[in-house]
């Protein structure tokens, strides 16, 4: 299976140029490999190395992290020698990147769920706007 469609990589460059770098992208793809808790959440291509991606990214430790990743690395990974890193078909992000990765920390890993998800925006809306009362 073909990680990034050439949508992806369109959505994923133009999120990637330097007008655009510091803004809060939703992400655009999530990988994830079978049978592990490794997952990825990519948002953004390095304008000037394509092969690195910037996103959300938990090894399945209990650690995810914002950080860049290299496509060709996660195109490579064989887990077991049988399966290999596959693009969720059925993701659409709701939210930006700000939100996952709140949602992420507060359990530990990636998650895609609309309820926790609602939940991070919610209380990142309040750390954002602390002088309005609620």
């Amino acid at each position: 299976m073909m990680l990034l469609t050439e949508e992806h990589r369109k959505k994923l460059n133009e999120n990637g140029q330097p007008e655009n770098r510091d803004k809060d992208h939703a992400p655009v793809v999530k990988l994830f490999l079978p049978g592990t808790g490794c997952t990825w959440l990519l948002s953004e291509l390095d304008y000037e190395d394509p092969d690195i991606a910037f996103g959300l990214c938990d090894l399945g430790m209990g650690f995810p992290e914002l950080g860049t990743v290299r496509v060709s690395e996660l195109q490579s990974v064989k887990a077991g020698g049988i399966f290999s890193v596959e693009r969720d078909l059925y993701f659409e992000a709701e939210y930006p990147m700000s939100v996952y990765a709140f949602a992420a920390n507060a359990a530990d890993m990636i998650v895609t769920e609309d309820s926790p998800l609602q939940i991070a925006a919610q209380e990142l809306k309040k750390e954002k706007l602390p002088h309005l009362k609620q």
